[in-house]
């Protein structure tokens, strides 16, 4: 009912029962639960039409607030929004990541800073997602294998986040964001089953199945980055660091490739991209090598998922795609006779806030769903329990907000 009516605007009962395909007694009661809580309101009547005019209904966008951030080896982005998805601040900063201490603090200072640019109480925000590189483990809590970000996997980083955010906080990888951004605004929009390939300073895959995201029993599913595709010993341990493919596929590996084949510096990935452009043979015997690369890890992928779609994201992938597409496609249909459809990300680095702002946004929802019609949280979690909800790691139960027109009973004192 919530998602109908941010997609539709103000709606009828009439025409909420059309589209959901629900009765229209069942519409009423949701219809009245929604505005008791505060998160629905009546916005006139239906006009111009015959027969007698209908109540119209719309979301209340300030009954609840969400903020998502997006942890990243240079950068660092934040943005708060009202529970109908609408942005209302954003904010970007480069990234302290020399520690994770430093960067736990960088956290907490965004995600309040944007709140407060958006005139918000930080007492108003009732979920927030944190997006980063590395697998989450749920029963540990630990980030693991996020290589590009110092410290990140030691003990205490995420609840240290939380303390920091003292809010409902749920983690989750930074390409399985992305991938539900695009799948929320993006390429992905209307396609039920699909893979998001990110190639930028590291490589991962988001895959939504069924319009789900898939995680795998530990978290691991789309940690492409260790298939065992490029140069070296694929049995070389040193390659469990961050992965044979990511070794040779990400930013550093373009670099380096470029390096020893003597391409003019600077050797910067952006660079030796723009020399392919301009013309140069060796520059463009690296593009090459990576279109191969990742033409080999889709066509691995292809026939154990068989995505309808492939979206190519990240700064090397996306930034270069009039230069990668076209080998891409020729070197897939050359290697697999289960090609899959290849596109572009249409978010390119606000995917994977839109991601976290999405999942937030289904956290808060479902916290303002389970009250009581009096405003008391059902089964409130203990302050210092962790629960693993659909989404990652959830926090401590948060105090409950009151949207508009509703007083809440506090749950207990305590932001992926």
């Amino acid at each position: 009912m919530l998602e109908l009516l941010r997609r539709h605007g103000g709606s009828s009962r009439a025409e909420i029962a059309r589209l959901s395909g629900l009765s229209k007694p069942t519409v009423s009661l949701a219809l009245a639960r929604l505005v008791d809580a505060g998160l629905a309101h009546a916005t006139g009547r239906t006009s111009g039409g015959k027969g007698p005019s209908a109540q119209l209904f719309e979301l209340n966008p300030g009954s609840g607030w969400v903020v998502g951030i997006d942890v990243g080896r240079r950068f660092v982005r934040a943005a708060v929004a009202d529970i109908t998805g609408g942005l209302a601040v954003r904010r970007d900063e480069r990234a302290r990541a020399r520690s994770s201490r430093a960067l736990v603090a960088q956290i907490g200072a965004i995600g309040h800073r944007v709140a407060a640019d958006a005139g918000i109480a930080w007492d108003s925000v009732t979920a927030a997602t944190v997006g980063s590189p590395g697998v989450l483990v749920p029963a540990s809590g630990q980030l693991e294998r996020a290589a590009n970000l110092p410290g990140w996997g030691s003990a205490g980083v995420a609840d240290a986040i939380r303390q920091q955010l003292g809010t409902t906080v749920s983690f989750e990888n930074d390409v399985n964001l992305a991938a539900l951004g695009e799948r929320a605004r993006g390429a992905g929009r209307e396609v039920g089953n699909f893979v998001l390939l990110w190639v930028g300073t590291g490589v991962g895959l988001g895959i939504v199945i069924d319009g789900e995201l898939y995680r795998g029993a530990g978290g691991a599913a789309g940690e492409i980055a260790y298939l065992p595709i490029g140069e070296g010993d694929p049995h070389d341990r040193a390659m469990w660091r961050r992965g044979q493919l990511e070794e040779a596929a990400a930013a550093s590996g373009v670099e380096a490739h470029a390096r020893t084949l003597g391409v003019a510096p600077p050797h910067t990935a952006k660079a030796v991209f723009a020399a392919a452009r301009r013309g140069d043979d060796l520059a463009r015997e690296v593009v090459a090598a990576e279109a191969r690369r990742l033409a080999l890890a889709i066509a691995v992928v292809a026939p154990v998922l068989d995505p309808e779609l492939v979206i190519l994201g990240g700064g090397i992938a996306r930034g270069n795609a009039d230069l990668l597409l076209d080998p891409l496609r020729r070197e897939l249909r050359a290697l697999s006779p289960f090609a899959p459809r290849l596109a572009v990300s249409e978010l390119g680095e606000e995917a994977v806030l839109e991601g976290a702002v999405a999942t937030a946004l289904a956290t808060a929802q479902d916290r303002l769903f389970s009250r009581d019609p009096d405003g008391r949280a059902r089964n409130p979690l203990p302050q210092a329990e962790l629960a693993v909800s659909s989404y990652g790691l959830t926090g401590p139960a948060p105090r409950p907000v009151a949207p508009a027109g509703l007083t809440a009973t506090p749950a207990g004192s305590h932001r992926s």
